[in-house]
């Protein structure tokens, strides 16, 4: 039972911040209250969303992390609680004592809380607020700069906090579930050894060794193998990585990931358990029951199908691969195509075909021609089929041969209308081109439903895919080697070991990525434990025994101790976030997130540090700093 209300005066906030914190607790949340409270007698903490005077009554807005409640405060209940709420302004940070009441008739559909509202009987105002520099709103146009710069307010906004609240779900579900299938939660060091290839690592200097640096973790790769080493058998974390690299819209330099490793299993164990993990996400945060199994697709099908390995299968326009045909028809009588006439390494002929509904203009075509200019291709080749199956407005049309054009029109499925594109070149440059030139016409066409409230809990929303059986190796044309496409200890296939010698490009691996709707949202592999093999890999690489010692010593003589067949997977936790809450900015799924410059514009970070602190860690700046940095 809730303490009388007290009688003295409410205008001295400082006297009486005691009294509702430690002997008026709060009873709701501005989120909680509907008509079955009515009649009760509640108090409320939070913010002053909304003020309005409407004569000798005050309304206001009251808001916390769970909603909006409506207090009113009325004229004739108390003078001193009537001139207090009359100060109320946006933003003041206040506690309310009231009674729940129906608003009969003027009911707000929109609030949860829509059906009531609170009659005051006593206020605390705990803190005034200065005018806010942007209104905390749902839906505002303030720039981002700004709201970073104040992120603190930003974060006040209900989508930023339900976002947040949703990621702080997922962690919960996310160490439940793997905590009840008998994996441990282990942490792994931030401060870690310099490894040359892969990411760029954050340097660290030490300054009790001097002129020697730490690197920041960009993955607990190395560590996580170890645990399975020492017999832990199963291990996951929810673990924050660094990567120092050129940022994106979509690219931290420090980052979250759900890391997971285990000992004793093949593809499938690992793919059965984070099918598990991904399914309960989507049921506890969206409601969303997930189909399982995922699909699965082989690399070499979706480099060839879509030009890249996280293809987005919610619509079609797949690529049709012409380089056996036009090596058939010599070169099919176009000139661009002469040195097609026979096959070669690295090189390809990619189409693919817009749909005569599309009702695409010339002018529209050569947009698509300026789109694919500017990520390096030369240019768009390209063939509007008629009723006779001719091609029209195209160059093409007049070389090409009549059996030539026949055999592409068939292969690639085009009718009267259809408009046939071509990129060929370079293996690797016309993938790029291609896949991107077919997200670019699935937007829009509006082929790739974009996903909002109404379709989110709609399980064909979500298009899950396992990528497998990718290289091993990829070839570096300007060293001339071959290095490992994802890292060196990912373990190939039985069969493909004999060409780890004679051809490397034949390696196939255990590697894998789980995509959704054409993102990447997990990667990892099963594990090269075998020491003998891993040799062979190295050298492979033109890595010597001495070289490999130097880079990964510790690990190679782990490995040695009797280390268990393990694999692993990491998950991306700001894109799962950002993907299932429908954040506008991969940001919005970060509390605290730096821009693309990596400049954090509330702190203002990274600063200048004195001389003195530089001294201490045996280094020296050659940048120039301002002559304020540098005082004591």
């Amino acid at each position: 039972m809730l303490p009388k209300p007290f009688r003295f005066p409410l205008l001295h906030a400082r006297q009486h911040v005691a009294e509702f914190i430690k002997d008026l607790k709060r009873t709701h949340s501005c989120g909680a209250l509907t008509a079955e409270a009515v009649g009760q007698e509640v108090i409320l903490f939070g913010w002053v969303q909304n003020r309005r005077d409407h004569g000798g009554a005050v309304f206001i807005d009251l808001r916390d992390r769970e909603g909006l409640t409506q207090v009113v405060f009325e004229q004739d209940v108390d003078k001193a609680l009537q001139d207090l709420a009359h100060e109320l302004r946006l933003e003041y940070c206040i506690g309310i004592r009231g009674v729940v009441k129906s608003r009969g008739g003027n009911v707000n559909p929109k609030l949860k809380t829509g059906a009531i509202e609170v009659h005051a009987s006593q206020l605390q105002i705990f803190n005034r607020s200065e005018p806010v520099p942007f209104p905390l709103e749902d839906k505002i146009d303030t720039a981002e700069e700004k709201r970073l710069a104040h992120r603190y307010l930003d974060l006040r906004r209900a989508p930023l906090q339900r976002t947040l609240m949703a990621r702080s779900k997922m962690n919960l579900v996310t160490r439940t579930l793997m905590g009840e299938s008998g994996f441990l939660e282990l942490e792994t060091p931030y401060l870690v050894k310099y490894t040359p290839g892969g990411a760029r690592n954050f340097l660290v200097p030490s300054r009790l060794s001097a002129g020697k640096f730490y690197a920041l973790a960009e993955s607990p790769q190395l560590f996580k193998q170890l645990f399975m080493v020492a017999g832990f058998d199963k291990y996951f974390q929810i673990v924050k990585c660094f990567r120092d690299e050129d940022l994106r819209i979509d690219r931290q330099p420090e980052f979250t990931q759900i890391d997971v490793e285990m000992s004793f299993v093949t593809q499938d164990d690992v793919f059965a358990q984070i099918e598990k993990l991904v399914a309960a996400l989507w049921k506890e945060v969206l409601g969303v029951q997930l189909t399982l199994p995922f699909p699965r697709m082989k690399f070499a099908d979706s480099m060839r199908d879509y030009g890249n390995d996280k293809p987005d299968l919610r619509f079609g326009m797949k690529h049709v691969e012409l380089t056996a045909l036009v090596a058939e028809h010599k070169g099919c009588g176009i000139p661009m195509w002469a040195s097609f006439a026979e096959e070669k390494a690295g090189q390809i002929v990619k189409a693919m075909v817009v749909p005569a509904s599309a009702n695409f203009s010339r002018t529209e075509a050569d947009k698509l021609e300026d789109f694919v200019k500017g990520m390096g291709s030369k240019g768009l080749a390209r063939a509007k089929v008629d009723e006779t199956g001719n091609w029209t407005q195209s160059p093409l049309a007049k070389t090409v041969t009549p059996e030539a054009r026949t055999a592409i029109n068939a292969a690639v499925g085009a009718k009267a209308g259809d408009l046939i594109l071509f990129q060929f070149g370079r293996e690797a440059q016309v993938h790029t081109v291609m896949a991107n030139l077919r997200i670019h016409l699935g937007k829009k066409l509006g082929l790739i439903p974009e996903i909002g409230p109404k379709n989110a809990n709609d399980p064909a929303s979500w298009n899950l895919l396992w990528v497998v059986d990718p290289p091993l190796f990829e070839y570096d044309e300007d060293t001339k080697t071959w290095a490992a496409a994802h890292h060196a200890f990912t373990r190939p296939h039985d069969e493909c070991v004999q060409y780890l010698e004679t051809d490397p490009g034949k390696v196939l691996c255990y590697r894998y990525d789980l995509v959704l709707n054409g993102f990447e949202i997990a990667g990892g592999s099963i594990r090269l434990h075998d020491p003998a093999v891993q040799a062979r890999v190295f050298k492979a690489m033109g890595i010597s025994a001495e070289e490999a010692e130097e880079k990964f010593g510790f690990l190679l003589q782990a490995l040695r101790y009797g280390a268990p067949p393990h694999g692993g997977i990491a998950l991306g936790m700001d894109r799962l976030a950002f993907l299932l809450t429908g954040a506008e900015s991969l940001r919005d799924v970060i509390p605290f997130p730096k821009t693309q410059k990596g400049t954090d514009l509330m702190t203002d970070a990274p600063g200048s540090v004195l001389d003195k602190q530089l001294q201490e860690l045996h280094i020296a700046s050659r940048a120039p700093a301002a002559a304020a940095d540098k005082k004591e």
